[in-house]
């Protein structure tokens, strides 16, 4: 299997929303999936850096996962993070190291970029959990808790 990782651009919007239904059927976020709030804010990242990167796994011609990175700044972690906010590879595709390049891709475009740390938040009792501990991320002995700032 020859496969091919690239920087994702405004014209791979459609593909990608196609492929963040695909993981919202096996691992659904916590929030409600909008897909216009969603289009418009993937559009914005596509078109700022500054935001973040993405980029999309292919297999010849078809779309097989992708890998979305954001950054944010913190002073407890030093400055400049990346957080590892999509990492999808197509149910059919696991299993063959594609994960596992996606997460070194993910450290050496972190590094990159000059971020300090790299995060991620796995759903409670998504297989993958172990893949991430096997590969250096480690459990945080924080909870995570959000609070939505929308009216």
């Amino acid at each position: 299997m020859s496969i091919s990782i690239n920087h994702a651009s405004s014209s791979d919007l459609d593909f990608l929303l196609r492929m963040m239904r695909h993981m919202q059927e096996a691992d659904p976020w916590s929030e409600p999936f909008r897909e216009p709030t969603v289009r418009a804010n993937l559009a914005e990242l596509l078109q700022n850096p500054v935001y973040g990167v993405v980029y999309l796994v292919r297999e010849e011609t078809s779309l097989i996962g992708y890998l979305v990175i954001c950054f944010d700044y913190s002073l407890e972690y030093r400055g400049k993070g990346a957080w590892i906010d999509e990492l999808f590879v197509e149910a059919a595709h696991r299993g063959n190291g594609i994960g596992t390049q996606l997460l070194e891709l993910a450290e050496t475009a972190s590094r990159e970029h000059n971020a300090k740390f790299l995060h991620l938040e796995v759903n409670h009792g998504n297989p993958a959990i172990e893949f991430y501990r096997r590969r250096g991320f480690l459990d945080h002995p924080r909870f995570l808790m959000s609070k939505s700032l929308d009216k």
